[in-house]
């Protein structure tokens, strides 16, 4: 038999949606039949489609409570139902953590952990009334389980939204299922930024045991099987995602 995996009638909602790694989740859920709507401060210039369906941007600053309360609700009265919410946006710029000021280190934590929990609180009030329930994925990062120098603040969102996900997913337990995504490395337009030019990229890449960056979509594929019928016994979880990690610095140092 074979396994595959149709989310048509299903409805989520992907924060940051429209590029990055947003867009290739949601690329990934329209792929797999659902319907999607994203959010975020600016809409692309094209949104993902699939199959003849695009999916449907929301204007939100995910920081404002009352923004996600209406993207929510958006949801919900054009659907009529919400199954899936995957907390995606997030991320920082590189700050030392001992000169970046207070009013900084507020706002890191702000977009990366209290707006996922802000957005699963409103999405569970709608899933908990729903006869299916529903599921929520936090995309969280190895920043959270190792250390995070450059972004000290980003680190310790992550693996506060790690922790997150495994009490959400005890407190909302049976109707709705959470789990997190402990995301690697993954290449996108802004990757350049980070790891700079296609030598930079490669150079980072050889540092992978798989030897490459993870696509978006790939990082779509793992919240389309968490959010699917072959996961119902999954939450509470945290999926690595990374390409078997980092070589340990000790190995190149013995070998110098």
């Amino acid at each position: 038999m074979a396994i595959e995996i149709d989310l048509q009638g299903k409805v989520a909602i992907v924060t940051g949606g429209g590029r990055g790694v947003g867009r290739g989740i949601t690329q990934r859920f329209l792929d797999a039949g659902a319907d999607v709507i994203v959010c975020g401060r600016n809409e692309p210039d094209v949104l993902p489609d699939a199959g003849g369906r695009s999916a449907v941007f929301i204007p939100a600053d995910v920081r404002d409570v009352d923004a996600i309360e209406a993207v929510v609700e958006g949801a919900i009265e054009r659907f009529g139902r919400l199954d899936v919410l995957v907390n995606n946006a997030g991320g920082a710029p590189f700050a030392d953590a001992a000169e970046a000021s207070p009013r900084f280190h507020e706002k890191i934590v702000a977009l990366n952990l209290m707006a996922p929990l802000h957005f699963a609180q409103k999405a569970n009030v709608a899933m908990q009334g729903q006869p299916e329930g529903g599921s929520i994925v936090m995309i969280a990062s190895v920043s959270g389980l190792r250390p995070s120098p450059g972004t000290a603040a980003y680190g310790a969102a992550k693996a506060g939204l790690i922790s997150l996900a495994q009490s959400l997913a005890v407190e909302w337990a049976p109707r709705v299922r959470v789990n997190a995504v402990a995301a690697g490395m993954v290449r996108t337009e802004q990757s350049h930024l980070h790891y700079g030019d296609e030598a930079g990229l490669a150079r980072v890449a050889g540092t992978v045991p798989l030897g490459r960056l993870a696509t978006p979509e790939e990082v779509g594929d793992v919240c389309v099987y968490l959010c699917s019928p072959l996961a119902s016994y999954v939450t509470g979880a945290s999926l690595l995602l990374h390409g078997g990690g980092e070589a340990p610095a000790f190995l190149d140092a013995a070998s110098d």
